[in-house]
Parts: C-alpha cells; sequence; structure tokens
C-alpha cells in the first residue's frame, strides 16, 4: 500500500474542504476503498476518516421520520441498522431484504449506506493494474469485452465499459424514487437517485454526478404506500457473501385483481441500477396473471446487449422478475 496522509473531519464543512483536494479520498467503513487501495487501484494522497462526524450529529448514522411519511436514511448509517429497522422492514421490506442479502454480517455491521451506493464495480480487470480498464485508467481499453465477461452487464453498456454496478440497496433505492442528499463546497443539493449514477458512455471512470468535496449526509425515501407490498429478489453462484447475476425490486399496487402501480427495478445486469420503465408501463392496467409478468420481463429486457459470455443473463433476468412480481402479488 502506498503511503498518505490520515486525518479526521471534525465535521461537515471540514470535510468539504479537504474533499476538493485533488487525491483526497473519504472513508467510513472501509469495505470498498481499502481493498481497493491494497490493489493499487486508489491511490490516494490523503484519505479523509468521516465516522467522528456521528458524534456532532447523530442522524447522520440514524434513520428518521420524514414529515412526509418517507424515511431519511443516514449517510453513515451501517447496514445492519438500517437492514433490522422496524420502519424500513414495515414500509420498504425491498430495503431491508437488498441489504441483509448483501455481504456478510460483519461486513454489515461495518459498511454504510452511502458507501453501500459508491462502492465501485467488481469487474476483474478494473481490480487487476496490470490489465487495461477504461474505467480504471481512461483511454486504455476495455479487457472484458473481448476477455472473460460472465459477469458483465448486459443493459447500458458501451464500446468502452460493461462493468456491471455491485450494489444490491442501490437497485431498490432507484425502485423507490429516493432521492441522495449532499453537502458540498457549492452548498447542499438534492440528487433524484436515477439521476445519481450515470452510464458509462465514453467516460466510464465518470460513476456518479457527484463533485469533489461532496459529502453524502443523507438519502430520503419518499412515501410509496404500496411498496410495504415488495420484494428484493436474488440470484447469484453462491446462497450468502457473492453479488448478484441478476435482481429484481418490485412493489406493485393490486386491486381486485389489477394492476394499479408498479415499481420494477433490476440488478446485476446493468452498468448502473437499472430502472424499468418499460416493465412498469407493460404491467399497470393489466391483470396480476403470468401472462402479464412474461411480457414485463420481455419489456424490461428488450434493449439487452450480451456479451460472449453474459447472454445466459438475459433469460436469467426474465425469470427473476417473473418469479419476484409472482411472489409479490401473491
Amino acid at each position: 500500500m502506498i503511503p498518505f496522509d490520515y486525518t479526521t473531519a471534525d465535521n461537515v464543512e471540514s470535510a468539504v474542504r479537504a474533499g476538493t483536494v485533488a487525491s483526497t479520498r473519504y472513508v467510513a467503513g472501509g469495505t470498498t476503498l481499502i481493498d481497493l487501495m491494497k490493489l493499487g487501484v486508489e491511490r490516494p494522497t490523503h484519505v479523509v476518516d468521516l465516522n467522528p462526524l456521528v458524534r456532532r450529529d447523530a442522524s447522520l448514522g440514524a434513520v428518521a421520520d420524514l414529515p412526509n411519511g418517507g424515511l431519511r436514511l443516514g449517510g453513515l448509517a451501517h447496514m445492519s441498522d438500517v437492514a433490522w429497522d422496524a420502519r424500513v422492514r414495515e414500509r420498504y421490506p425491498m430495503v431491508s431484504q437488498s441489504l441483509l442479502l448483501a455481504a456478510s454480517g460483519q461486513v454489515r455491521n461495518m459498511a454504510t449506506i452511502a458507501g453501500n451506493i459508491l462502492q465501485r464495480t467488481r469487474c476483474p480487470y478494473f481490480r487487476d493494474t496490470g490489465t487495461a480498464c477504461n474505467k480504471r485508467e481512461p483511454g486504455t481499453g476495455c479487457s472484458a469485452i473481448h476477455g472473460i465477461n460472465r459477469g458483465h452487464a448486459v443493459l447500458g453498456t458501451s464500446e468502452h465499459c460493461i462493468a456491471t454496478y455491485p450494489s444490491d440497496l442501490a437497485v431498490a433505492l432507484t425502485a423507490l424514487d429516493a432521492v441522495v442528499q449532499v453537502r458540498g463546497s457549492s452548498g447542499p443539493r438534492a440528487i433524484p437517485f436515477a439521476e445519481f449514477h450515470v452510464l458509462p458512455g465514453a467516460h466510464p471512470e465518470r460513476e456518479t454526478v457527484l463533485r469533489p468535496g461532496d459529502v453524502i449526509t443523507s438519502i430520503d425515501i419518499p412515501p410509496v404506500t404500496f411498496a410495504r407490498r415488495s420484494l428484493y429478489l436474488k440470484v447469484r453462484d453462491r446462497a450468502s457473501f457473492a453479488f448478484a447475476l441478476a435482481s429484481a425490486a418490485v412493489a406493485l399496487d393490486v386491486q381486485s385483481n389489477t394492476i394499479r402501480g408498479a415499481r420494477v427495478a433490476l440488478g446485476g445486469v446493468g452498468t448502473k441500477p437499472w430502472r424499468s420503465h418499460e416493465a412498469e408501463r407493460a404491467l399497470i392496467g393489466r391483470p396480476a396473471n403470468a401472462a402479464t409478468f412474461h411480457a414485463a420481463a420481455d419489456a424490461a429486457l428488450a434493449s439487452a446487449r450480451p456479451q460472449s459470455q453474459n447472454g445466459f443473463k438475459i433469460e436469467l433476468a426474465k425469470r427473476t422478475l417473473v418469479r419476484a412480481l409472482t411472489e409479490v402479488s401473491a
């Protein structure tokens, strides 16, 4: 590991100022950054520890009710605390499930909500500094396109990058129209979750719309009454501590066997958390039955572009979505 300076943040304002300096990284749980530093993928000269901020402002590490009936997840709240919060489990089951299906108990006890949505791809070429990777070193090429790409994305890819976005939680949050609250050098701002992550296009090194010095203070989940009838379903190679090959976050409002409202997002198959408005349109106004669910799955994957080894993900994602819709409508 390369030498670096380590400091702690006294308050959000000082963290913002420190973060505007080039080659500075924030650390909280450290479950992503430290791994990447050990691999030489991340090489910051200055690391700012955000954990002391919770001692000054407990809301940064807590779950709180919003006046409109939604919930605010503190950016420094631990995954395990949010997953087991009674309000999260009751109002947004898919959020709790997405967290409990991620990583391991030990990691969930350390990792934070903000860190979770900022985690970087597990593409082996990104994590191997001896190979070409446009995300790690822009302009060097994408080794995965002509290499081992079984686990890579089929939605939102470009000729420059096909890396899969890894977070389970982010899939649920994008389905729920969450909002990321940020404090930066220009003051606070609210970023709709759908706009937070960006497609790789010609610049896969740009993964979010965050600016230098931005600190995520919370993630707000708006009230979605039918989200109480929601599910996060994850399919992976191992029963635990593995990333999704395909996943689905779904919520349905079913009245008299007719779907009045729907939220659908996919994971494990996109270069960002993948909200499927196409699937939602195929569901709303239709009967809650197998034919409708299969039509929605076909719509969700209609634009998929498989590589040499990951074409199976298209059918797997369809089946995952159909099963999730079937279970949540039962």
